[in-house]
């Protein structure tokens, strides 16, 4: 891995995290890894941060690196394809794009060797979780640089079946959006209630940190640990009656299959669609 040469092309929030996390732990030569975006700004800060290579020529950046890993938006995938002729015919492509198919980008590159990913944002942090498939073409080491790479960002799992991530997508990739806006309602809640908003965010924080890490480490059903802190007639009895009768376990099953169906939509998207969503 040290001798790999790897060139990110889109140096977003991801591919900083991606980055951070190969250097953290030694997987990679800062003089080996290099960034490159149409934003001479942006390579600059990663430059000083992190002492790697950086471009806003995608074609030079790729010319001799083992690994090219895609972290463009969906929508501008197509077009950054177009300039990105020449990847040796042995490196590995690893792409963090939602939605994007291991034939569209295949096809798009005119290449084999491709690995689609989808990691989520506590990667940065190097406590994400990322799901991949591979092509055929892809090699038992191209396989482990893979392993090497994602699990940077924290824990990674490989799937033979590329549907899984599109699933993937819509419940780990955007997960951690489910969970801020869970945490900003309980936070409110715990202010509507008369509570300092610094008290309350400790409250809720330590809250779900704690039971996340309870329910880890107690390998039982949810339902069981819900039932423990559930008296007859209790203060958790009423509330729980509330959430199920306003439809929260409906709302977040629609939410996640909302999800999915638009990742499946961004694999199909046409080229100039503007998206308003945030995107890895």
């Amino acid at each position: 891995m040290l001798k790999k040469k790897i060139a990110f092309i889109g140096p977003g929030v991801m591919a900083e995290a991606m980055i951070a996390g190969l250097l953290r732990k030694k997987l990679a030569d800062a003089k080996n890894i290099i960034a490159s975006g149409p934003r001479e700004e942006r390579g600059a800060e990663l430059h000083k941060k992190y002492g790697i290579q950086v471009s806003t020529d995608n074609a030079a950046a790729i010319h001799e690196a083992d690994v090219v890993v895609l972290c463009v938006k969906p929508q501008r995938l197509t077009e950054v394809m177009k300039g990105l002729k020449g990847i040796r015919s042995d490196a590995l492509v690893l792409s963090i794009i939602a939605g994007a198919t291991l034939k569209k980008i295949g096809t798009g590159l005119k290449h084999k060797a491709i690995v689609r990913s989808m990691p989520n944002t506590p990667g940065q942090i190097g406590e994400g979780i990322t799901v991949w498939a591979a092509s055929k073409e892809v090699t038992d080491e191209q396989q482990e640089i893979t392993r090497a790479m994602l699990g940077a960002l924290g824990e990674e799992v490989f799937v033979e079946d590329e549907s899984y991530l599109d699933m993937a997508t819509a419940l780990s990739g955007s997960g951690p959006a489910y969970v801020f806006l869970f945490t900003e309602a309980l936070i409110d809640a715990g202010v509507h209630m008369g509570f300092p908003r610094r008290i309350a965010e400790q409250l809720v924080l330590q809250t779900i940190k704690g039971s996340a890490s309870f329910y880890q480490g107690a390998a039982r059903h949810p339902a069981t640990l819900r039932n423990q802190v559930t008296s007859p007639g209790g203060t958790s009895a009423e509330a729980l009656y509330y959430l199920e009768k306003a439809g929260f376990r409906t709302a977040i099953s629609r939410a996640v299959w909302a999800a999915y169906q638009r990742s499946l939509e961004l694999g199909k998207e046409k080229p100039g669609h503007i998206d308003t969503d945030e995107e890895k």
